[in-house]
């Protein structure tokens, strides 16, 4: 069959570690290009895959049946709704967007036209993981769950590329890491029909959700754990005990499953479970829990300094 024609909106280290070698090497797939908003990178990433690097995104999405995105949640809301109004599919990063209106359009435009969509929630893809969120999601009777996940992006002393993410320092562990958990709670669970959130130190937020089954579940989130406290978690409890979340990895591979996942979706004419409605539903929860929440003083949200300690680099 025809490969699909993928391009690549996005130059920064998701796009360079992850989904361009995984466009450039999968076999069902053609990387059609590569644009970003900076044009010596968009460059510099094209060529380390011997593709084309484009100026105009327009140029790039008319040469292309489907988009990859790799951008700021609200720089890749306004350029998805453009994209599938032009006719593309899409394969965006999580979340969809920061703000339900952006997330609405992004929905609003794929429907008019009829492409297929793809979240691109790690977890929903792992080959690990995903499984295990199937089987827990049919085998249900489960009474609450609690999940973690504290990232040390911001802890002292990081060296994480992601560091340097203008829209992680300003929305924090709600909007990057949150998705992830809620990818996983939400099939399982089902929807949240109430929420609370707290705010805790540095950018640390603590939900608690009921959810459409009865079940409740409450999730701690943050990038700015000291890193001896970073790691995350999901565990489920109900009436056939504790489920625990497996670890993951492969980011490559769990890209090239979203974009499996995508061609099926093209091919066969049917939504995709981890779909930009999904996305929106997402945004939705994530926009509520901001807005119930305190605001907080500037410096309460410092990230945590973790004290100089011998032989410890400060």
């Amino acid at each position: 069959m025809t490969k699909l024609r993928i391009g690549l909106l996005g130059t920064g280290p998701w796009a360079e570690h992850t989904q361009a070698p995984a466009l450039a090497a999968h076999p069902q797939a053609e990387f059609s290009g590569v644009w970003g908003r900076r044009p010596e990178a968009a460059a510099a990433l094209a060529t380390a895959h011997g593709v084309k690097a484009y100026e105009d995104v327009d140029a790039l999405i008319e040469a292309s049946d489907a988009v990859a995105f790799a951008l700021p949640p609200d720089v890749q809301a306004p350029l998805a709704a453009r994209a599938a109004a032009a006719g593309r599919h899409l394969l965006l990063d999580k979340p969809v967007a920061t703000t339900v209106t952006g997330a609405r359009e992004v929905v609003a435009a794929a429907e008019a036209t009829g492409v297929a969509s793809i979240v691109f929630c790690t977890l929903r893809f792992a080959a690990d993981t995903a499984p295990w969120i199937a089987e827990q999601a049919a085998a249900g009777g489960w009474f609450t769950a609690r999940a973690q996940w504290l990232g040390s992006l911001f802890a002292n002393g990081s060296t994480s590329p992601y560091a340097a993410s203008p829209w992680r320092r300003e929305k924090g562990g709600l909007w990057d890491v949150g998705p992830h958990v809620l990818s996983v709670l939400l099939p399982v669970l089902g929807d949240v029909t109430a929420l609370t959130a707290l705010r805790g130190r540095a950018d640390t937020v603590h939900l608690a959700l009921r959810h459409a089954s009865g079940a409740s579940s409450t999730a701690t989130l943050s990038l700015s754990a000291p890193r001896e406290a970073s790691g995350a978690a999901v565990e489920l409890l109900g009436e056939r005990g504790r489920a625990t979340l497996p670890e993951w990895g492969d980011a490559i591979g769990s890209f090239r499953s979203a974009v499996d996942a995508l061609i099926e979706s093209v091919r066969g004419g049917d939504t995709h479970a981890c779909d930009v409605r999904l996305g929106l539903r997402i945004t939705e929860i994530l926009a509520e829990a901001e807005s119930v929440m305190e605001p907080v003083a500037e410096s309460a949200m410092e990230p945590v300094v973790e004290p100089a300690t011998e032989g410890r680099p400060v």
